[in-house]
């Protein structure tokens, strides 16, 4: 396991977390720090750990072993504490679907106990921020499930909370809804607010998060920047051609000095390599003294998606 110690005091530390129902181990024994200011991925398939990560650090149940504070607080000594810093919108929205948009918004208000000007304000601040404020007055369960789950956005930043927990909030979500929870998200943090985002969307979790952690089977497998996964993950580096009309044998391929594997679709060629110039040379003059043509041929370095496949799969740490 691969976990980059940050200069800052943590927000976020969690100390041999383990969590078994029955016979089964969920989350076992894992470890990590979470940085003021970051927006921290963990990243993982469905049934890894992720929900029940969460749902022990926001106090809904209790760790079987292990220790995690958020600000300081232990979430078993002083629960109501730890508590008092967060916000959750987890996966499925759990709004009172008789109610109004905007009663959904001042009840949750009203029960962190925000003051009724600031609840109101800050109320149609956010509406108008996440596109609802013409759902303002609709029931809940007239709402799409985008629009649900930015109602749950809402209800959770109106309390000012200090760590916002993000249970796969883009999940089977509308393009555009999704888009714009992710817009707010990157917005929030840069106005200071840590944000803890459990996803199995590898583009999202690239493109948001300062630091990923990985996450297969209850074990943490690798936790670092996207690009510092990325490159760990040198063996998935690979050489993309296409050629014109004719490719060269495929054995001719696969024998070229620093190819590890060879992938095709249909008329694509990826040739994974730990030296992908070297090969791209070689590549080149194989096609040219086999009088073929190459229409492309790049070079690329693996994406969030194969670093996750190495990591979960025989090739990653464990």
């Amino acid at each position: 396991m691969i976990d980059e110690a940050t200069e800052i005091e943590p927000v976020i530390k969690v100390n041999g977390l383990t969590r078994r129902f029955g016979n089964l181990t969920a989350v076992d024994d894992i470890s990590f720090q979470v940085a003021k200011g970051e927006i921290f991925g963990f990243l993982g398939p469905n049934g890894a750990g992720k929900t029940t990560t969460i749902r022990m650090l926001t106090g809904v149940i209790e760790p079987t072993s292990g220790s995690a504070t958020i600000q300081g607080h232990d979430i078993r000594k002083e629960s109501i504490l730890s508590r008092e810093h967060i916000a959750v919108v987890p996966e499925q929205a759990n709004v009172y679907l008789d109610l109004s948009a905007w009663r959904n918004l001042m009840l949750m208000a009203e029960l962190y106990g925000v003051p009724r000007d600031r609840r109101i304000s800050e109320g149609k601040r956010l509406l108008e921020v996440l596109g609802l404020t013409n759902k303002k007055d609709s029931k809940a369960r007239e709402l799409s499930k985008g629009l649900k789950q930015r109602l749950m956005l809402c209800a959770a930043l109106v309390t000012d909370p200090e760590v916002l927990f993000l249970d796969e909030p883009t999940s089977g979500l509308d393009v555009q809804s999704a888009r714009l929870i992710r817009k707010i998200v990157r917005e929030l943090n840069a106005d200071g607010l840590t944000v803890f985002l459990t996803t199995h969307n590898m583009v999202e979790a690239g493109d948001i998060c300062s630091r990923v952690a990985i996450i297969n089977s209850g074990h943490i497998a690798a936790i670092d920047t996207p690009e510092k996964l990325r490159s760990m993950a040198s063996k998935r580096h690979y050489v993309e051609a296409v050629f014109k009309n004719q490719a060269p044998p495929v054995e001719k391929l696969k024998s070229l000095p620093g190819v590890n594997k060879l992938e095709s679709d249909q008329s694509i060629f990826r040739l994974y390599t730990t030296t992908p110039g070297s090969v791209a040379t070689a590549l080149a003059m194989l096609t040219a003294g086999l009088g073929l043509e190459l229409d492309q041929l790049n070079t690329r370095k693996p994406s969030l998606e194969d670093v996750f496949l190495y990591y979960i799969g025989n090739g990653g740490e464990k």
